[in-house]
């Protein structure tokens, strides 16, 4: 496990809210916010006011919270791609210019959610997607994946070099591809921006249900991460100079101990690959930070924290207990928020009367917790 991490001055630092593209996601067919559930058995446990779940087991068709960006970092894309760089155009407006100008391969690298988010968009429009993931991504996960009508490419290797191969296959297959990845590098930034920018819909939707519980403020929110993409949408919410507290809540990152990338950099002071291994929390298991998501993260994010496999495990066990779906990804954040509250600075920077969200990004049907783990 790695040593936490803390920054005592992350809540100071500003920057701009990301703003305009809820409207997107409430204008596609079958949308719905989300589930907020508030749970005070946790709350009683952790020593905290009220602990309440943004649970992402159902979002837009899929288990896990991914399709917020595909979708809106697709439009995006396509638009542009299309003549209208300034704006998400409609599924129906994206046939009829699909239609028009001729159809486009989507391509992407996935440890699980992403991929299957693409290629589910990419169904929706009638477009073909080539997905491309690690061989120890869940058979589950795999099958849900080629169930979208997808073709599958399956390597026995780490998921940066599965990201590097989706890349170089979607340069070779030239202007007809277009790669949708969730992570950003030299000379690849726009698409992995509007997928962080579409994330941003979770935080709107959790602003108004929290209003709806009578909770007026936020005081710790804890994110589970893979490359820091939802990370980075999280800080540039609670860190915007158009929020409204004074004192923003405190961000906290939660990583596999497997895939410990973002704590692993912010000991460093800049950005550094780790190595991975297997983790049931697959979607996780990324091994280095998004290159559009550091300077934020090492700006604006006060902690950060590795979980163990049994940790998840248990945890998604004990939420499923509240009435919550959630796998391993997400219920990280539970054991997460308990690791970080033996930490002085963090316990200090909370009340009695504190509010915890906590963040579960997928449910079961998108990773299976199996009886033998």
């Amino acid at each position: 496990m790695s040593a936490p991490f803390w920054n005592s001055a992350a809540r100071g630092w500003r920057t701009d809210r990301i703003r305009g593209v809820s409207a997107f996601h409430e204008n596609l067919p079958g949308y719905q916010r989300t589930r907020l559930v508030e749970v005070p058995a946790l709350a009683a446990e952790l020593g905290v006011g009220r602990v309440v779940v943004k649970e992402e087991s159902s979002r837009l068709g899929l288990p896990a919270f991914k399709m917020l960006g595909a979708v809106y970092a697709i439009s995006r894309a396509l638009s542009a791609r299309f003549g209208e760089p300034d704006r998400a155009l409609s599924l129906e407006e994206l046939r009829r210019a699909i239609a028009a100008h001729g159809p486009v391969e989507l391509f992407a690298a996935t440890d699980g959610n992403h991929g299957r988010a693409v290629a589910h968009t990419a169904r929706l429009l009638g477009l073909p997607a080539r997905i491309w993931f690690p061989d120890t991504l869940t058979g589950e996960a795999k099958d849900a994946i080629a169930g979208e009508n997808a073709q599958t490419v399956e390597l026995a290797l780490a998921y940066d070099e599965v990201v590097a191969a989706a890349a170089r296959a979607a340069h070779e297959a030239g202007e007809s591809a277009l790669l949708i990845q969730d992570t950003a590098w030299p000379g690849y930034q726009d698409i992995p921006q509007w997928i962080v920018d579409g994330y941003s819909t979770l935080f709107v939707e959790a602003d108004a249900q929290l209003a709806e519980l009578g909770i007026d403020r936020v005081d710790l929110v804890a994110v589970p991460v893979g490359v820091g993409s939802l990370a980075q949408a999280a800080v540039r919410h609670y860190r915007s100079t158009a929020a409204p507290r004074k004192v923003p809540p405190v961000v906290l990152s939660v990583e596999a101990a497997a895939a410990p990338a973002i704590v692993t950099s912010l000991h460093a002071d800049r950005p550094v690959s780790v190595p991975t291994g297997r983790t049931v929390m697959s979607g996780l298991n990324c091994g280095t930070p998004s290159e559009i998501a550091w300077p934020i993260l090492h700006a604006g994010l006060d902690a950060a924290v590795t979980v163990e496999e049994d940790e998840a495990i248990n945890a998604a066990h004990a939420l499923q207990s509240a009435g919550i779906d959630s796998g391993p990804c997400g219920a990280a954040t539970l054991p997460g928020v308990r690791a970080l509250l033996t930490r002085t600075p963090a316990r200090d920077a909370l009340e009695q009367d504190s509010t915890v969200l906590l963040l579960s990004t997928e449910g079961r049907a998108a990773n299976p917790l199996s009886e033998t783990r």
